[in-house]
């Protein structure tokens, strides 16, 4: 597993975490901003009469309606990314992370415009008489790139592993783990079961299941989170300003953070922006597909809600929550996790001036003179007896250190490390240090009025968001497998989705956030590179819709 995790650092470092990526989305964004005229404002209006039925054709083709489609994709992006991808976002970051969500947000608005349209309007009908859509069918049948087809379908259907179902099952079980002391491997089991129900009854029950959900979690979060801030009130406005005040400067050092440069903010910030909304990775158009219309441009137009309600709102809430409750400075006890846990020669001290600078420019990739722990760690009754090394974990420095058997029992022997990593797999480490993920939320809205109730909002929401998610990118999975190797293959790609499902509840966090990372950019880059070769297509397109709809409903846009 250390050698995967290596691998897929490698990976992400070439791909979602190098300099170009954020530039290739946010640009793609910003382009297609200009070169429609602010579709994502001109159109907002339009959106909302759109997706509440106004000028719905019961008799159009297509199997859900345009507000089932929406909160189908909704249900895909409104998960794990809203509750842990902004924590994480931020505990790496800083607060300077949640402003370059925001702009990935504003500009993925239009993005996401282009793909729902453009999917729309090449969808094909299944053998089994559903619409199947998406991304792969313009490469395919419009852009004669059959290659290009087949290397996003493949993409999809690993990213429906890497971003809908391992990284949201993970945080589902660590949250009711946290929460409700149920184990990972038991949440796992029964929710695996749950989940194969729902996705063997197809779009149309995927649908009906969704259309319930979305509004509900949306509503139980959002009350939640608002009591938070409100509680916190008085850190509202310095938390808000300091998103914006550091948006070109990264963060500084406060608390234990030990400070982000800009680069670490803005590659975090979008990174975290695509993975919650999604915009430009070609999931969402899947969902679509499937609403009943014959203009694809009205479908596009309600697809421009996702990223505003799934980033500019729901995003924004947990990002004010966790500012104004100050839990991202703060260290709390943990069970370190092996891939983020590093060992360095020395002793360094957070409350150092001169230490926290050395230490930020490790982590930040910066002119560094540490250097890595080679050795053993003389451990007695569960305490390291060296005294010339510093333990690096989450970012942070690790306090209160402790060493213990899986059993829970204090551990007594020396444990190896090589290039700082552990290699004794066999013991858990515990102690003081920064947290991240659904953990860093849960901390953050026990400081609100409900207390340490609060968490329950939280591993509740994140139930419903989570599974939710799985369930929606289920779908997108097997519309990539029918594109690839049709109609048969549906079935065993929903029972290695389920295996899956139920492997990652117990499976190591950290590991499974890298898979996700690298997921997503193998899916995003193929459709980002197709949306611009169909750059005129799509303006004329957009502006046939409108002549059109000007003869039908005069005076009304």
């Amino acid at each position: 597993m250390e050698s995967f995790s290596q691998f897929l650092d490698t990976l992400d470092g070439l791909l979602g975490s190098s300099f170009w990526f954020p530039y290739v989305l946010l640009g793609v964004g910003i382009f297609f901003t200009f070169y429609l005229k602010f579709p994502q404002i001109r159109y907002f209006k339009h959106a909302w009469k759109v997706v509440t039925g106004k000028y719905e054709k019961k008799d159009a083709e297509g199997d859900t309606s345009h507000f089932q489609a929406l909160t189908t994709a909704l249900s895909g992006t409104v998960g794990t990314g809203n509750i842990g991808g902004v924590a994480l976002a931020i505990s790496i970051g800083g607060p300077a992370a949640l402003f370059w969500m925001w702009m990935t947000a504003f500009f993925g608005m239009t993005t996401k415009f282009v793909e729902v349209t453009l999917s729309h309007k090449y969808r094909v009908k299944a053998a089994d008489g559903t619409m199947a859509g998406g991304p792969m069918y313009y490469m395919d049948r419009r852009l004669n790139m059959k290659w290009l087809a087949v290397a996003f379908a493949v993409a999809t259907v690993i990213s429906s592993f890497g971003t809908g179902n391992l990284p949201q099952i993970n945080n589902i079980a660590q949250g009711m783990e946290a929460t409700f002391g149920i184990e990972p491997m038991v949440t796992g089991g029964v929710l695996s079961i749950l989940l194969a129900l729902v996705i063997l009854g197809g779009i149309k029950r995927i649908a009906k299941i969704t259309s319930r959900i979305v509004p509900t979690m949306a509503a139980i979060y959002i009350i939640g989170a608002l009591s938070v801030i409100f509680y916190n009130i008085e850190n509202l406005v310095p938390s808000f300003l300091s998103v914006f005040q550091n948006a070109f400067t990264g963060s500084a050092a406060a608390g234990g953070f030990l400070g982000a440069s800009f680069a670490y903010a803005f590659t975090k910030g979008v990174g975290r922006g695509l993975f919650s909304n999604e915009a430009g990775q070609g999931s969402a158009p899947i969902a679509h597909a499937s609403a009943r219309g014959d203009e694809p441009v009205s479908e596009g137009v309600v697809s421009i809600l996702e990223p505003f309600i799934d980033t500019i709102i729901i995003c924004t809430l947990t990002g004010m929550v966790i500012l104004s409750s100050n839990v991202w400075t703060e260290k709390f006890e943990n069970t370190f996790q092996k891939t983020e846990l590093t060992v360095i020669e020395g002793v360094y001290l957070d409350t150092n001036d001169e230490h926290k600078v050395e230490l930020a420019n490790h982590l930040n990739g910066g002119e560094s003179t540490l250097t890595m722990y080679n050795g053993q760690l003389n451990v007695v009754d569960g305490k390291i007896m060296n005294n010339d090394f510093t333990m690096l974990h989450a970012r942070s420095v690790a306090e209160d250190i402790r060493v213990t058997t899986a059993g829970g029992h204090l551990f007594s022997g020396s444990i190896p490390v090589e290039n700082g990593n552990v290699k004794d797999r066999n013991v858990l480490i515990i102690g003081k240090s920064l947290i991240h993920s659904a953990s860093l939320t849960a901390k953050a809205f026990s400081k609100g009025f409900a207390g340490e109730y609060g968490k329950y909002i939280v591993s509740i929401g994140l139930l419903l968001f989570a599974f939710s998610t799985a369930i929606a990118w289920s779908y997108y999975g097997d519309r990539a497998m029918i594109y690839l190797f049709g109609m048969r293959s549906v079935m065993p790609y929903r029972v290695f989705y389920v295996a899956g499902f139920f492997w990652a509840s117990y499976a190591d966090t950290a590991l499974v956030w890298k898979i996700a990372a690298v997921a997503i950019v193998i899916m995003t880059l193929p459709n980002l590179f197709g949306l611009l070769l169909l750059r005129k297509e799509m303006k004329e397109t957009v502006d046939d819709y409108w002549v059109k709809f000007d003869k039908e409903h005069p005076n009304e846009k």
